[in-house]
């Protein structure tokens, strides 16, 4: 740990001063905030967290180190950490190492002695925004001056970021079942293990990949990916999925949901300050049961552009039939997850595989197998 000065400006003027941990420097990114608990890791290495600086509400953060085994992708994604007590000395027989080290490793620039509350309760009131965190800049003017120069989230398509540079494959657990093709847009790891063990031999493909790229492997169903950035800017993930859509089942999670919505003709919007954390209540309305569920995103489908509505939750779209919104947010009624009845696709806006959070959709991966068996 280190007792070096730090400072967190928001693009509105706001300012906060603590000590820096980890790297030294500075960094931009949106300035957001997760609820979780526990799960520090994989929020850190999640990539839909590109370019983003995560406040954690959690007072005490690092307490049980890192490990590998725990990496959602292969490095911390992050721009920068914000906390409000960086645990010393890790207490736990799965620990590798310490947050701090592992910031120093990623050069990630973290912060602590924060009053995350008020920080949290701020964004709350005005918005996810712009901010800066450093080390070296110390006068809040000049901060600011770079927090404002920094590009937005808005309109950034962040997909090429972090997708795999070459196409891989994760073996099925136990007997194959079926092959299914995954887009890449920043998918964690988990999400790969949750295809496997349904019997999937999953082909990744990167961000890129065009529909001809992916027919040629001849699957069964395909898998769109989370992913960091405004969706509206995944001009060709929207447009590989609309070529898709019709062809083989589909299904989505978290940016793959707000693409695959996309592709069914409706448009997105960013949410004042997004759904981050493991918490979240979603209403499943096939049945009314509640998920307790895990988020991680800043956008959403907005439910009136899909088409026109022919009951409460239910659109007729111009191209693909009629489409269910299925799940729904009880803290804010966003959407939360599509079902295109006509064309075997579906999709939720949050995350099945959780790590970190609840197991309570972690049935949707079956679904989606059952979905292919009943081609």
């Amino acid at each position: 740990m280190t007792n070096q000065a730090a400072l967190l400006v928001l693009e509105d003027g706001t300012s906060i001063r603590g000590r820096g941990f980890g790297a030294t420097g500075t960094v931009t990114g949106e300035a957001v905030f997760n609820t979780g608990m526990a799960g520090y890791q994989e929020v850190l290495s999640d990539p839909s967290y590109r370019r983003q600086i995560v406040a954690m509400t959690a007072p005490h953060i690092g307490n049980y180190g890192m490990n590998a085994g725990d990496m959602e992708s292969g490095a911390i994604q992050v721009a920068g950490f914000v906390v409000r007590e960086a645990a010393r000395r890790p207490s736990s027989w799965r620990s590798e190492g310490t947050l701090a080290d592992a910031l120093r490793g990623a050069d990630v620039v973290g912060m602590e002695d924060v009053d995350t509350r008020q920080l949290t309760r701020h964004i709350r009131d005005r918005g996810a925004m712009r901010a800066a965190l450093s080390t070296e800049i110390l006068d809040v003017d000049a901060l600011v001056e770079v927090a404002q120069a920094s590009e937005s989230i808005v309109g950034a398509d962040l997909t090429g970021e972090v997708t795999t540079t070459e196409p891989y494959v994760i073996d099925p657990v136990g007997r194959r079942r079926a092959r299914i093709v995954a887009l890449d847009f920043g998918m964690k790891r988990s999400i790969g293990v949750g295809l496997s063990e349904e019997g999937a031999e999953v082909h990744v493909l990167p961000a890129s990949a065009t529909p001809e790229d992916v027919l040629a492997l001849e699957p069964d169903g395909v898998f769109l990916s989370n992913g960091p950035g405004d969706p509206a800017a995944v001009t060709q993930g929207i447009a590989t999925t609309r070529s898709l859509v019709g062809q083989v089942p589909v299904f989505g999670i978290c940016l793959g949901s707000q693409l695959l919505g996309h592709a069914l003709g409706a448009d997105t919007y960013k949410l004042t300050f997004g759904h981050r954390g493991v918490n979240q209540p979603v209403l499943r309305r096939s049945d009314g049961a509640v998920e307790i569920t895990s988020h991680n995103h800043g956008f959403a489908v907005r439910a009136t552009s899909l088409g026109e509505q022919t009951d409460d939750h239910t659109f007729a779209t111009d191209d693909f039939g009629t489409v269910e919104v299925s799940h729904v947010n009880l803290n804010d009624d966003v959407v939360e997850g599509l079902t295109a009845h006509d064309v075997r696709a579906f999709s939720v806006q949050y995350h099945p595989e959780a790590s970190p959070g609840p197991s309570d959709a972690r049935y949707l991966f079956t679904r989606f197998a059952d979905l292919i068996g009943d081609r």
